[in-house]
């Protein structure tokens, strides 16, 4: 275990303290990587109307986005592993190189199938940059800062969000659609130079073992799930059993591949312990609560409320505004409230800006929408940072990689799961009004492309789409309320404990430098 060695010196205040290493250009770095990939969702959203008129396939368009989150939810336990087997800047570098040469082929992209194509090579390099993005910050700042740093990261979720409709619009309107990608460019050779000249590492003179069977069956489990979600209620029976087959066969192949191997892709006795399954269980949960918000929100607002496009992104905004500011609270306030502490309040806010959306009526204000909006992001602020945190300081530097992973993918597939079940949901409800004939898809779309306040549309599709709507929205409080009742599983641990025992026997300095590390802040702060 080459990065413990050392002694009485710890992971983190080595590679803080390594010749060279700038940790404000490294984190400057970290920022740009994560504005790429961030900024990604929401400016491609802007443009897809142009590019399936240019391209054609409007049938593929949804696999444009389902194409880029399946490579980048497969891939981003993957990544994690190597970061760990091979460093953080050959990952990271990896990832970034990958995403760049996604984005110029899909700046050039010739039909709607080499769209998804280079879209899929985006997301295996969103896959690296994320995971082993974090982990970076993981290993440089102590718990204490490493809040504060999350509360930055978190602004530029909620920066992206704003500046990517506006700045894709632009891009469309003075270029054209191919900029939206090739802008990743500099942007992404900037970060690369800052990772190359001021993030240093020991050299690694092992020569780990990748546990290629269990990436493939991995990827495998995780490719076939999402596309059997993506797939169900729209493609044929067969197409989803066939999934489904798919999904068992690999996830059995999987479970004996990972109990045989030396270094297994994922460890299971990491997974499983309590305090990360708790941490990534109420990640999972609210990550599907925010993909309910996100989707279904701006529908209800204009098609129920038949208020503007405008009203509606503005209660979605809040979300954004909220989030970063729980992030924030969380990195001022952890360390004096204690982390444990915030583990318990944070999920509360959840179900608290969930609840306003179950009693929206076609009456209600939107700022009553926003409000919920709000709350609910303040809460998957601290929920997160507070995970985050939780699970970096808990296992040994060697696994933080793989431990920062499996809370990313946590929160992937949560979005991906929520998306099916919600939609689900949604769809029932359209169909099962009493009273009422069922909705069909070009009478919402109708509804949904009339001019806010014309009420000769029938009064009946608004109350047909309320009631489904509503359906949801009481299906996300349900959800938002289970990221609260996973936190009540949270022991009350020893970092510094929790740490040794997760992590793998190793050497004396090995064992030396984690209780070292464990009498950090963080091991106060949990308490």
């Amino acid at each position: 275990m080459p990065y413990l060695r050392g002694g009485d010196m710890s992971f983190e205040t080595r590679m803080s303290q390594t010749k060279k290493t700038a940790r404000p250009l490294v984190i400057g770095a970290v920022m740009a990587s994560m504005a790429m990939v961030a900024i990604e969702a929401t400016i491609v959203s802007t443009a897809m109307p142009q590019i399936a008129t240019q391209l054609g396939g409007l049938n593929l368009y949804s696999w444009v986005f389902s194409s880029f989150l399946l490579t980048q939810t497969a891939l981003t336990v993957v990544f994690g592993k190597l970061a760990d087997l091979y460093g953080r800047k050959p990952a990271i570098l990896v990832g970034i190189a990958i995403f760049l040469v996604g984005s110029i082929l899909a700046g050039f992209a010739w039909s709607m199938p080499a769209m998804i194509v280079f879209r899929l090579l985006q997301g295996v390099g969103a896959g690296a940059i994320l995971p082993v993005a974090l982990t970076v910050v993981g290993d440089l700042y102590p718990a204490r800062e490493r809040g504060k740093v999350q509360g930055y990261l978190a602004s530029v979720w909620a920066v992206s969000a704003v500046l990517g409709p506006m700045v894709g619009g632009l891009l469309i309107r003075e270029l054209s659609w191919a900029w939206i990608f090739w802008i990743n460019v500099p942007i992404g050779i900037l970060a690369a130079l800052l990772f190359t000249l001021f993030l240093h590492e020991e050299k690694r003179h092992d020569r780990p073992a990748i546990d290629l069977a269990g990436a493939f069956f991995f990827n495998t489990a995780v490719a076939a799930l999402m596309m059997a979600l993506t797939d169900a209620g729209h493609a044929s029976n067969a197409r989803v059993a066939t999934e489904i087959v798919v999904l068992v066969l690999a996830i059995v192949c999987f479970v004996v591949q990972e109990r045989r191997a030396a270094d297994p892709m994922i460890s299971f006795k990491l997974w499983s312990h309590r305090p990360i399954a708790a941490s990534n269980a109420a990640t999972l949960l609210a990550g599907m609560a925010m993909m309910g918000l996100t989707t279904f929100l701006p529908m209800y607002v204009q098609g129920v409320m038949h208020r503007t496009p405008v009203e509606a992104g503005l209660a979605l905004t809040m979300m954004m505004i909220g989030w970063p500011s729980g992030a924030t609270f969380t990195s001022r306030t952890f360390h004096r409230i204690g982390l444990r502490r915030l583990l318990m309040i944070g999920p509360v806010f959840i179900p608290l800006g969930a609840l306003p959306f179950v009693l929206l009526g076609p009456q209600s204000s939107p700022v009553w929408a926003g409000v919920g909006s709000a709350v609910l992001g303040f809460g998957m602020g601290i929920t997160s940072v507070s995970c985050l945190i939780l699970i970096q300081e808990i296992v040994q530097p060697l696994e933080r990689g793989s431990a920062t992973a499996s809370n990313l993918f946590s929160r992937n597939l949560g979005n991906t799961l929520g998306a099916a079940v919600f939609g689900a949901v949604q769809n029932y409800g359209l169909t099962h009004t009493d009273g009422l004939p069922p909705v069909h898809a070009d009478q919402l779309k109708q509804l949904l492309s009339a001019v806010p306040g014309d009420f000769a549309i029938n009064n009946e599709i608004r109350l047909v789409l309320h009631h489904s709507l509503h359906m949801t929205f009481t299906a996300m409080f349900v959800i938002a309320l289970g990221t609260v009742v996973s936190m009540l599983f949270m022991p009350k641990i020893d970092i510094g404990r929790a740490r040794e025992s997760v992590g793998k026997t190793g050497t004396g300095d090995a064992k030396a430098a984690a209780k070292n590390a464990a009498k950090d802040a963080a091991n106060q702060a949990f308490h």
